[in-house]
């Protein structure tokens, strides 16, 4: 079997969430855990942080990774593994150790040793990932690894791990189909990963949903701090953005957890881990540049919750370019999920940009003419331009050395402007 081979069969023989949306929707961890003492694993075999919430999730695992790798290095031990998703651009983004994503040999290994059981149980992808991750971490023995949760919590097929922290960023509505119509409902479900007796780092203090984590935890006797109660000291963070602000106290939070727990993280560890965790995760499209003239940026966000954050950071960077060129302008190359709710995500975004937009390579996209027709309602200035590097040219030819073209809209938008900018060697697997 060749790695082609073994990622054609992970992405047509298992359902995918990314190519399915509900119709590869399976909750519960009955299936995962038919299928771990098949790898010689249980719930136990790796040490493990438990990352979920609405966002944030990926960047504050991944920060949490890069201060965890620096303080290995720093006393010589082990390695720290990651497992986040969705990928961008190759499947195994998804599962990294020091920043090296799993090789194709390993793969292709996973695959030919338990495809038949993966199919006979009846997995989804997202829980042949996280087995793998699991059984890859194992095998290559590394000293803590940081796994992000998909969808939700209490179902999701990563809660099948006990771990030395449990972290929720925090919570939006999103989802609301499968994981409750109010902040309280959604809460609960994220609240699933709490463990007894497990500490837990709350990111964000919500008036509806602190409540419920507050009980939950009681319940457990699991301590539960919520991060964004203590002063969070300045920090060099490559990550850009007010919202990693927020992100880095829940990683400053856990950081003391784990250092009562006996880690060794001294503070010049914490510091590098910081300021480098793009180059020592491989952590991509989080206000990620791609050209400074005109200053080309995309960015993973992808809901309300999520654009809220963002629409912030345009507007700074923005004001920050009319410094000198009164009249910047902005450009924003869209395209969503055919899921997502666009009634609480348009009213949110600038007045004032020329919107292209533009539909991903995937049977989940939105139509671009569905898209353009909602945003005409709102009377934006938008037009249709499909596929995303053609997006891309036409923006290009629109905007002025000094203008600002920001491209989001959902991960898929972010993995195919990858592919165009840099050519990878993958094309993206979806």
């Amino acid at each position: 079997m060749t790695y082609s081979e073994a990622i054609d069969f992970l992405f047509n023989s298992l359902p995918v969430w990314e190519q399915q949306g509900a119709g590869a929707y399976k909750p519960g961890i009955d299936r995962i855990a038919g299928f771990l003492p098949t790898l010689g694993l249980d719930a136990h075999t790796v040490p493990a942080i438990h990352v979920a919430g609405t966002n944030g999730k990926g960047s504050t695992a991944s920060m949490l990774a890069a201060v965890l790798q620096s303080a290995s290095k720093e006393n010589g031990g082990g390695a720290v593994g990651l497992f986040t998703s969705p990928h961008l651009v190759d499947f195994r983004e998804r599962i990294r150790i020091d920043c090296q994503m799993i090789s194709e040999e390993a793969v292709i290994e996973f695959t030919e040793l338990y495809k038949e059981e993966m199919v006979a149980l009846g997995l989804t992808f997202f829980e042949m990932t996280t087995a793998m991750a699991l059984w890859w971490f194992s095998r290559e023995g590394v000293q803590i690894a940081i796994i992000e949760a998909g969808l939700g919590g209490r179902l999701d097929s990563t809660n099948i791990i006990t771990p030395l922290v449990s972290i929720i960023t925090n919570i939006g509505l999103e989802h609301t189909q499968y994981l409750g119509s109010t902040i309280a409902a959604i809460a609960s479900e994220k609240a699933g990963i709490i463990k007894p007796g497990v500490p837990v780092v709350v990111g964000q203090t919500d008036l509806e949903s602190a409540p419920v984590f507050r009980a939950c935890a009681q319940k457990l006797g699991s301590p539960i701090i919520f991060a964004d109660s203590n002063q969070t000291p300045q920090l060099r963070l490559d990550l850009q953005g007010d919202h990693q602000k927020k992100n880095l106290a829940t990683v400053l939070a856990a950081v003391d957890i784990l250092r009562a727990q006996g880690f060794r993280i001294s503070d010049e560890a914490l510091r590098t881990g910081l300021a480098n965790t793009i180059s020592l995760t491989g952590l991509r499209g989080r206000w990620e540049m791609l050209q400074q003239t005109p200053l080309v940026v995309c960015d993973t966000a992808h809901n309300a919750h999520g654009f809220k954050e963002i629409v912030s950071h345009i507007e700074r960077t923005l004001a920050d370019l009319r410094h000198t060129i009164p009249y910047a302008r902005l450009f924003m190359i869209l395209g969503f999920a055919a899921d997502k709710d666009l009634d609480a995500i348009i009213p949110l975004l600038p007045t004032d940009a020329h919107y292209i937009l533009t539909q991903a390579a995937t049977s989940r996209a939105m139509p671009a003419e569905d898209l353009e027709a909602r945003f005409k309602v709102h009377d934006f200035d938008a037009e249709t331009v499909v596929p995303v590097a053609a997006a891309l040219e036409k923006a290009l030819s629109l905007a002025s050395p000094r203008d600002l073209i920001y491209i989001g809209g959902s991960n898929f938008i972010v993995g195919d402007m990858l592919i165009t900018y840099h050519g990878k060697e993958h094309s993206k697997e979806q």
